[in-house]
């Protein structure tokens, strides 16, 4: 069993998972394993991260597949103490899931996996988004206040290199939005200049052209042009940048 690093020493790992993982789900991956460590003293424990970025809920990360499916069938029944923790910003522990009275199918859900505790641990990303951990372990009673200790420590770390991976991936997103809409600008100018040259007309005149068989053929205007200019024995244009 690994044990768990100094505050420097997961600040560092952290910093290099950034560094390496291109893209965030690895990333929240290895974030979940490390938490696993970080937090498992005597016992094996499982981490999983739930994510919110768009209103949207995803199964951000897991330390093993056990615990990627406890993570998956919370956000099944749409309630637990990961996404409570998530949505409220306060730590939550479930000392015993055999006496637990809060989320009664996920609870039993838990049971059936023969899991016994659970602490869920938000993480701050400054309004960016909204994210948790989860851990899991088999015995009951077993995170008391060292663990928990252990886990926010943790959480603090994890939090900041979050918000960077978010920073990332949001940039990386705008980016290939920038390329989609410059390549359908630019097959669309070109089926305009078609239009323009087949139809004797201004450009708005081509371009209003087009709109109208689109909305005509319910389809939309990047396939209608791409079609266009097919039929001119073009190949679909790609949009080259400068990097």
């Amino acid at each position: 069993m690994e044990t768990a690093h100094s505050e420097l020493e997961a600040a560092e790992l952290l910093h290099e998972l950034l560094a390496t993982d291109q893209d965030l789900a690895p990333f929240l991956d290895d974030v979940a394993r490390l938490a696993a460590i970080e937090v498992t003293r005597d016992l094996p424990v499982l981490c999983g991260i739930t994510l919110e970025r768009n209103k949207r809920i995803s199964i951000a990360g897991s330390s093993d597949e056990e615990a990627r499916q406890m993570d998956e069938i919370q956000a099944g029944f749409e309630e637990g103490p990961c996404l409570t923790s998530q949505k409220t910003g306060t730590l939550i522990r479930v000392d015993d899931v055999a006496n637990e009275t809060r989320w009664p199918d996920y609870m039993a859900a838990v049971r059936g996996h023969g899991l016994r505790s659970v602490l869920a641990v938000p993480l701050d990303l400054n309004g960016a988004a909204k994210a948790a951990m989860n851990f899991y372990t088999v015995v009951p009673m077993a995170f008391g206040d060292d663990s928990i200790a252990a886990a926010q420590r943790f959480a603090e770390l994890a939090s900041r290199a979050l918000r960077v991976a978010i920073r990332i991936a949001r940039l990386a997103e705008h980016a290939e939005d920038r390329q989609r809409a410059m390549e359908s600008r630019t097959v669309i100018d070109i089926a305009i200049g078609i239009t323009m040259a087949q139809a004797q007309c201004s450009q708005d005149e081509a371009f209003a052209i087009l709109k109208n068989a689109s909305s005509h053929r319910n389809i939309k205007l990047r396939a209608l042009a791409e079609e266009l200019v097919d039929t001119m024995g073009h190949s679909t244009p790609v949009t080259i940048f400068d990097r």
